[in-house]
C-alpha cells in the first residue's frame, strides 16, 4: 500500500461520511461531465438520485460506466475517488433521507417537500471496480 493509501475500512468510513461529491461521466464528443452530488454509500454502492430526463441520467444510461471524487475541504487532505459501472433504476424514493444527510432534518424536510421524487425520478448506482485515496495526514506521518 502506497504511503497515505486508506485501507478498505478507512475508505468505506470515509464515503459513508457526508461529502459532496463530483460525478464524472464520459460525454462523446467534448470532456466529461463533472457535476457535484449528493450521495448515499451503502452496502458497498454509491446511490445518486436524479430526473431520469437529465443529461447526468442520459449520460450514465450510455456510458454505463462512472466515477465519483469525494474530498475534504481542509489540510491535511484526504479523498476517494471510485469508478465503476452504473446501473439507471426507474424508482421513486422518500428524498428526506438524501436531504437531510446534507442539510439537517428542517431544511431537509422543506427541500424534500419542495421536490418530492417523481415518476421520472431514477436512481443510480455505482458499484465501485476501481479506488483511489489518499490521507495526507497518514502520508506526512509516515
Amino acid at each position: 500500500m502506497a504511503a497515505g493509501s486508506m485501507t478498505p475500512a478507512e475508505r468505506d468510513a470515509f464515503l459513508t461520511d457526508v461529502h459532496v461529491g463530483i460525478l464524472a461521466i464520459d460525454e462523446p464528443g467534448r470532456g466529461p461531465l463533472a457535476m457535484p452530488i449528493w450521495y448515499l454509500y451503502e452496502n458497498g454502492d454509491v446511490l445518486i438520485g436524479m430526473d431520469g430526463g437529465s443529461l447526468k441520467a442520459q449520460l450514465l444510461r450510455a456510458a454505463g460506466r462512472a466515477t465519483l471524487t469525494v474530498q475534504t475541504e481542509t489540510a491535511p487532505y484526504k479523498y476517494v475517488s471510485v469508478e465503476g459501472p452504473v446501473v439507471v433504476e426507474s424508482t421513486q424514493r422518500d428524498d428526506f433521507e438524501m436531504a437531510s444527510r446534507y442539510l439537517g432534518p428542517e431544511l431537509g424536510r422543506w427541500y424534500a417537500d419542495n421536490n418530492p421524487s417523481t415518476s421520472q425520478s431514477v436512481l443510480a448506482r455505482l458499484t465501485p471496480e476501481h479506488w483511489r485515496t489518499m490521507d495526507f495526514a497518514k502520508a506526512m506521518a509516515g
